[in-house]
Parts: C-alpha cells; structure tokens; sequence
C-alpha cells in the first residue's frame, strides 16, 4: 500500500513538472493562434475592401476571400502545432503530395481558373465589349472564373476557356469611346483626282456624326491595274461607327455620277494586229 502511494506521489509530481514544462509552449500557442487568426482576419477584411474598390466580380470576391482566408488560417494553425512540438514534418510532405497530384490532374481547370482571376483582376474587357480573340468575335455576354462566354453578331453563343484568353492576343473593338472609320475608294483612270476628293469632303461634311478633329484623312495609296485607289479616314463615336461605314458606301455609289465620277470595275483592254 505504501509502494503504491509513493508511486502515485511520484507521478504525480512527473505530471506537475510536466504540466509547468508544458504551460508556457501551450500559452503561447494560444496566444500566437488568437493573435494570427485575429490578423487574417483584419488582412481579409482589407482585401475585401480593396476588391470592392476595384469593381471585381461579387462571386470572384467571394470566392478569392475564402480561398485565401482557408490558407492563411491553416498556416496559422501549422505554426502552432509546430509550437507545442508537434511533429508537422510527415503532414506537410503528405498535403505537399495531395496537393500535387490533385494540381496535375486539374492543370487545365487551374490555368482558367487563374485566367479568370486575371481577367477580373486586369479587365481587358467588360461585359458588353466586342471582342476578337481565338479565332472568334462577339459581344461579352458573361465573365465566370472559367470560361468567358460570346454572343456573336448572328446570335450564337461561344464559350472561350479563360485560360488562354488572359495570355493570348485580344482585341477588343469597344474598349475606347472613339474609333477610327476607313474606306477603300477607286475612282476611274480618267476622272478627276478633284472631283472625287470634292465629292468625299461633301459627303464628310454633310455627317455631323463625323468629328472634324482629328480631321479627315484622303489620300492616293495606289494605282491598281483597273482603278485609282484612295484611303478615307474619318474618327467618329463608336456607337456611329456601323451606321456612318455604310452610308458612306451608299453615298458614294449613288451620287459619284453627280460629280462626273464613275466606279471602276476589272477591266482588260485588248488589241489585235493584223498580219
């Protein structure tokens, strides 16, 4: 009975020596793991605020504030482990191997994935911008974290992978308020070079959609084999753009006789000499 009281005692003063060993690495554990979290918390909450500054998407926000926020509160936790003296060594060579093969079978998903990030990010482009980009043009109808969908000028609808979308060359027709309108021109070899250039300033200043600066541009830029071609450019809004291209052309095509002008077409002279 004595032997059994003195191995008690003994323990028990093991467990009391081991309780002091331990009270301070589990004090400060608690008190680095409210401190950290408690700062993840503050760095969410501004990059919250930053997000909505920038105007990104609300489910990218979101989605980037949780994303985030799950990461640095695991490393928050991994240091405290790490702390009591847990051994994190084994565990973070597993996640390490998780999370490797889970990045090779999803290489594709991930890269539009982080596409789409960039794009939201960056904005090359809003919804409602015309767009040319992977062979493909059209109106942006939508922006999600994978694919950017296309409604085209003929109402089809084309989903792109935003993966390459954000490292591959886009133009994007809407982005400024302002563009710039050409034509191609021939006029008859014969007419005069006057005459057509009267005809282009009449039908320029009869269009108050056109700006007049930056002024219009005529100039000669060839001598074809059937016709003596001129450039026509004008700068207009870019909501005229359409309407002021194609009335030009019909301009052009119904009031050129006016002006003594005549609308070249291939022609092929040919001579015949008699033996």
């Amino acid at each position: 009975m004595k032997d059994q009281i003195a191995a008690l005692l003994t323990n028990g003063d093991k467990l009391a020596q081991l309780a002091v060993g331990w009270a301070p690495k589990v004090a400060g554990a608690l008190f680095v793991l409210i401190i950290g979290l408690w700062i993840v918390k503050l760095l969410m909450k501004g990059l919250r605020k930053m997000l909505s500054k920038r105007k990104l998407d609300p489910s990218l926000t979101s989605f980037l504030i949780s994303f985030l926020g799950t990461i640095f509160r695991v490393l928050v936790i991994i240091s405290v482990m790490g702390m009591i003296g847990i051994q994190m060594t084994s565990f973070i060579a597993l996640l390490g191997a998780a999370g490797l093969a889970i990045g090779m079978a999803l290489s594709g998903t991930l890269q539009n994935f982080a596409g789409g990030v960039i794009l939201l990010i960056f904005r090359p482009f809003n919804v409602g911008d015309f767009i040319q980009a992977q062979g493909h043009s059209g109106i942006v109808r939508e922006i999600t974290i994978f694919t950017t969908i296309l409604t085209t000028v003929d109402n089809k609808i084309i989903v792109l992978p935003n993966g390459p979308l954000a490292t591959n060359d886009l133009t994007n027709y809407t982005k400024e308020d302002t563009r710039r309108v050409d034509w191609k021109f021939g006029m008859a070899y014969g007419d005069d070079m006057d005459n057509f250039k009267k005809a282009i300033n009449d039908f320029i200043n009869e269009d108050s959609r056109i700006f007049k600066d930056p002024k219009p541009f005529i100039g000669l830029i060839e001598l074809g084999d059937s016709s003596v071609n001129f450039a026509v450019r004008v700068w207009a809004k870019i909501s005229d753009y359409w309407d002021i291209f194609f009335e030009m052309n019909e301009k052009v095509y119904k009031r050129f006789p006016d002006y003594q002008l005549h609308i070249p077409f291939p022609q092929v002279d040919v001579h015949l000499h008699q033996q």
